[in-house]
């Protein structure tokens, strides 16, 4: 069920078991694909893998609307890129998580598709479990998947083709050989396990990180079926898992 289509009865009516929040960036992601395209890709998984786990456990989801500013500072240099600190999203994503908690929804899946996001939810899912009557979960969709050969980058191969399957008429088709051209072939600047570079316009002129066109249509469909089986096992677990923590000693 989704939150934001559904009116206040209906929701009610349905008493959902469980809540997902997706949550993404508005970030560059090269000059060929839209900002949006982390919680734009968050939000489809999260839809697909809440219906396939009501299809397959008959139990009812409550899918939230999408966070769509993140933790992504590293993008500043380019125009369009939204950013709060890391204090404010953990914040923001803990509220809502308790919001969604005051209507009886103590177990919430945060389905994320920004890897600048990860550490921040990590703590935010875990401090919700520890100090709250709730449970919290962080699920990073490209982490759940397995592409082959084809590697995360940004803007890439893999992220251009969810888009062409998700949105084909956002990607800028005609744009793709600049992309590759002025993009990076790895995130960063490494010397002895360190990342030098703090912001991606440090090693990509573009900002794109990866070839975009080695992506297409059927592997972003691949991808998107792979992570949603993934969200509905976890979703699974999550529903049927006892949420009590150890006595503190």
């Amino acid at each position: 069920m989704h939150l934001a289509e559904a009116t206040w009865t209906d929701v009610d009516a349905a008493d959902p078991d469980l809540a997902v929040l997706p949550v993404g960036s508005t970030e560059q992601h090269g000059p060929h694909a839209p900002l949006g395209t982390d919680y734009i890709t968050a939000e489809a998984v999260a839809e697909a893998g809440a219906e396939r786990y009501e299809d397959d456990a008959d139990e009812s989801v409550v899918v939230a609307p999408p966070i769509p500013v993140g933790v992504a500072e590293e993008h500043r240099q380019f125009t369009g890129t939204l950013w709060v600190s890391e204090d404010t999203f953990r914040d923001y994503v803990r509220e809502t998580v308790g919001s969604l908690r005051s209507h009886g929804w103590s177990k919430t899946v945060l389905v994320n598709g920004h890897g600048g996001n990860v550490a921040a939810l990590r703590e935010t899912a875990a401090r919700v479990t520890r100090h709250s009557d709730g449970y919290a979960a962080a699920f990073t969709w490209f982490d759940a998947v397995d592409p082959e050969e084809v590697t995360m980058g940004h803007g890439g191969p893999l992220e251009t083709s969810v888009l062409r399957h998700l949105h084909p008429e956002l990607v800028n088709e005609d744009r793709l050989d600049e992309a590759a051209e002025g993009g990076a072939d790895g995130w960063g600047e490494w010397e002895s396990g360190v990342n030098l570079a703090h912001d991606s316009a440090e090693f990509s002129e573009n900002g794109t990180v990866g070839d975009p066109r080695g992506g297409n249509t059927d592997l972003g469909k691949q991808l998107v079926e792979e992570a949603a089986t993934a969200l509905s096992a976890l979703l699974e677990r999550v529903s049927n898992r006892d949420t009590g923590l150890p006595d503190h000693r």
